[in-house]
């Protein structure tokens, strides 16, 4: 009984009315296997007093599958998962699957939990209840957010961690089960194996994109390699990458290559949407208020933006990573191809022979010695044009300062 004033407590004064759920106790599992669940959800969700969350009592969860949520409002990638998961709950709910998610909150302090929260339309551990939350932490051994532990009705782990699948299928992914995964994967691979633009665009029953002064037929773009953009207005990244893409596309279309955009609108408003075409020299995927948009953007993955996804003159995908290619190698990356962007590879390890091992540079108090990504390179930001750059690079073995070689061009003197 000595729970109830916390339990009080979180109902009136959690800030979200009746919708915090208390888990006051975790009973622990047989067995040492962390997945091995042999415990009842009434064993896993239980309180010491008669409790309401929602309108609905705590006993009314026997019988569903239950996601337990681990986020917290002060990381973004939980910011960008929770509309997510709340639209694949929206939808479960209104086909009457026996779902539901409770929040257990990593915030650092109730007002932080209470704004992330009364954005969620599931019940929460209440903030105070630390024990709970460190012993579902515990138990279900979450070491990064978001976490999306899926337990069947009778505590069975369906799915250690689901974000991966709600952000790929949406509500399709339910209920969770290797079986259904499995289904989705399959039929996943049939559609990419077929798939041709005419395809791609017939997700919003329309056989054309709009041009800046007319509408251009999905089959006048077969043939070509088609770059689909998914961007927004007010967009940071966006903007930038905009800017350079919009030159790389002008360069393409000045040496007649067959090769064209198609801008899939993030936008949450029609105007952000009219103010992006504005900004943009190529077609635009008409605007639906983001039907058309959030199903390409599942069927392809997109799980940030700028993405620019390149579809070849077969209709098929050629890489999801375009954004980063036309960071790396500009307007040279075209096609997109594996066999194109071998090429440059190549010819940036012949280029980097005539590069100095070292060199100190202006921006840099240390020395820097060259690496590739066979000798400590990989992804990185130019510290120097703030640009991405992949292997070969100028590196403080100290600090991890890197930038491109051709920004190692400007440098007081050479390393003896």
């Amino acid at each position: 009984m000595g729970r109830e004033p916390e339990m009080e407590e979180a109902r009136e004064n959690g800030g979200v009315g009746g919708s915090v759920l208390p888990l006051a106790s975790l009973i622990s599992p047989t067995g040492n296997e962390p997945y091995m669940v042999q415990w009842s959800m009434n064993n896993l969700i239980k309180t010491q007093r008669k409790v309401y969350f929602s309108q609905v009592q705590i006993s009314e969860l026997e019988g569903k599958i239950i996601g337990l949520y681990f986020a917290a409002n002060w990381y973004p990638k939980c910011e960008a998962f929770t509309p997510a998961l709340t639209a694949a709950y929206h939808q479960l709910k209104e086909h009457g699957a026996g779902f539901e998610v409770i929040f257990v909150s990593c915030d650092e302090n109730r007002p932080s939990f209470e704004r992330f929260h009364r954005a969620m339309p599931w019940p929460a551990v209440p903030f105070g209840d630390i024990g709970c939350k460190k012993r579902l932490s515990e138990r279900f051994q979450v070491e990064g957010i978001p976490r999306l532990v899926v337990l069947a009705p009778n505590g069975e782990v369906v799915q250690p961690d689901a974000v991966e699948l709600v952000h790929r299928y949406g509500d399709r992914a339910f209920p969770f089960t290797s079986a259904r995964v499995a289904e989705l994967e399959a039929d996943e691979q049939r559609k990419f194996a077929s798939q041709t633009l005419e395809k791609i665009f017939s997700v919003n029953g329309k056989d054309y994109v709009n041009g800046s002064q007319e509408q251009v037929p999905i089959s006048s773009l077969v043939g070509k390699t088609v770059g689909l953009y998914f961007s927004a207005h007010r967009c940071a990244p966006c903007i930038k990458f905009t800017a350079k893409l919009a030159a790389i596309y002008s360069n393409l279309k000045g040496k007649a290559e067959d090769f064209e955009i198609i801008y899939i609108p993030m936008d949450k408003e029609e105007d952000g949407y009219l103010r992006s075409c504005s900004d943009m020299p190529w077609l635009a995927l008409p605007y639906d208020d983001g039907a058309s948009s959030g199903a390409l953007a599942r069927y392809f993955d997109v799980r940030e933006i700028p993405t620019l996804v390149v579809v070849g003159p077969d209709g098929k995908t050629v890489t999801r990573e375009g954004r980063n290619l036309v960071n790396l190698y500009f307007d040279m990356a075209f096609p997109f191809t594996d066999e194109q962007i071998r090429l440059l590879q190549e010819m940036e390890d012949e280029d980097a022979k005539g590069y100095p091992p070292s060199l100190r540079h202006t921006g840099h108090r240390h020395e820097l010695s060259i690496v590739s990504d066979k000798s400590g390179g990989g992804p990185y930001i130019c510290c120097e044009c703030d640009e991405q750059g992949l292997g070969w690079a100028y590196q403080c073995i100290a600090c991890g300062y890197e930038i491109h070689l051709r920004c190692g061009r400007d440098m007081e003197g050479r390393a003896e």
